[in-house]
């Protein structure tokens, strides 16, 4: 017997009606107007996102060389070309990493009125940065990362998402052409909103204008405030199917920030901060904090028994919501702070957050290349030196040539 539901009137007459009359008649709305039913959009990943993944499985972050260049005068020829050589893609091809992420700050471009007119100038210097990566088989994250400012417009003017929406369809236009297996588009790095409705419209509608500037080539989105794992599970899917989903790690924040003087404020107290973290192994970093309340930070850090296994419970909650909407899912950011860490505390925690990735199938790019997180060490007119327990945390491998 068909399961049947009565159905009421303002006199009081009942009827009964199948429920599979409902099914009819949400298929025939979706053919009508181009609904399409929430389980058949949750289960429709694409070959191509799927494929472009396989690409993104052990990548580096490549800082301050098209982004975080603090001196908007930076941004030169002679920086660009001196920054990042040849040298440095084929060293980070050598030790085993398969794609970079480039961050790029769209700002020194981007002309207010008329941000689809990107400097040819400009585009020159990205477009030599990408052949060079591609040239050593290099997959290449396009991740737009653009200081603070330029984000809370984002927030706060919806005449400044029109515009960046035409800046993304130039520049993806523009990039069109290249390999889809090997380059992809990432809408925005650690968006800043605290309205995450906004944010979905938002980079829907950033999405949108890309898809149509480069029609086969992968987005990666994230969510709502500072891409971080918690943000991604609020997230719903976009429409486009041709998407990968991404998340930065830094948890605990209070050990990969240690020292750091642009975070927190109490952490650039810190150092030698232990994980995995006790209650008993905290107490030295602890005290040099000098205010109680912050002092507190890091005894809960102790309490809070971060380890390989508390790692895999945050992760694991990533996996499930991946699983959840049958779709693909990266970390393209996570490290720890170099300049006050024990250097192998900061590698134990490296190795955990990557195998713990890997073991859940999702591919990683680490923060970063040769900045304060990174896995080389470069003075400036010297080639790189990678750090090799660095290396060894990351799974790849030390270039025979390497000291």
């Amino acid at each position: 017997m068909s399961e049947t539901i009565r159905i009421g009137t303002a006199r009081g007459a009942r009827f009964i009606v199948p429920l599979h009359f409902f099914a009819m008649v949400a298929a025939l709305a979706a053919i009508l107007f181009g609904a399409e039913p929430v389980q058949a959009q949750s289960n429709s990943t694409t070959d191509a996102a799927q494929r472009h993944a396989q690409h993104l499985r052990h990548g580096i972050n490549l800082s301050e060389w098209f982004a975080q260049v603090y001196d908007q005068k930076g941004y030169t020829k002679e920086h660009f070309e001196a920054w990042t050589t040849a040298q440095d893609i084929t060293l980070i091809k050598a030790m085993g990493f398969d794609h970079v992420r480039l961050s790029v700050n769209p700002q020194p471009m981007f002309r207010r009125g008329q941000a689809d007119r990107i400097p040819a100038d400009y585009l020159g210097y990205l477009d030599a940065a990408l052949k060079m990566i591609l040239d050593q088989g290099l997959g290449v994250i396009v991740d737009i990362h653009p200081d603070s400012d330029f984000k809370q417009k984002l927030v706060a003017e919806d005449s400044f998402v029109e515009q960046f929406a035409d800046y993304w369809r130039a520049l993806a236009r523009h990039y069109s052409s290249t390999n889809p297996e090997l380059v992809s588009f990432e809408i925005l790095n650690e968006p800043e909103f605290h309205d995450r409705y906004r944010w979905q419209g938002v980079q829907a509608k950033l999405a949108v204008a890309i898809r149509e500037g480069a029609p086969q080539h992968t987005i990666i989105v994230a969510g709502a405030y500072w891409s971080s794992e918690n943000e991604l599970l609020f997230f719903d899917p976009l429409r486009d199917p041709n998407i990968i989903y991404n998340f930065h790690f830094y948890d605990p924040h209070i050990f990969t920030h240690q020292g750091a003087n642009w975070s927190t404020n109490y952490v650039h107290y810190l150092k030698e901060l232990p994980y995995p973290s006790t209650p008993e192994n905290v107490q030295a970093a602890a005290a040099l904090i000098p205010d109680a309340v912050n002092r507190l930070a890091a005894i809960h850090y102790g309490l809070d028994r971060w380890n390989a296994a508390r790692i895999d419970g945050e992760i694991g909650q990533v996996t499930a919501w991946a699983k959840r909407w049958n779709v693909p899912v990266t970390c393209n950011e996570f490290g720890v702070y170099r300049k006050a860490a024990n250097p192998q505390d900061r590698a134990a925690w490296i190795s955990d957050v990557r195998t713990t990735l890997e073991k859940y199938g999702m591919g990683w790019t680490m923060w970063d290349y040769s900045g304060g997180f990174g896995v080389v060490t470069k003075q400036e007119g010297h080639p790189a030196i990678p750090d090799a327990v660095t290396v060894k945390a990351l799974g790849m491998k030390m270039p025979p040539s390497a000291p």
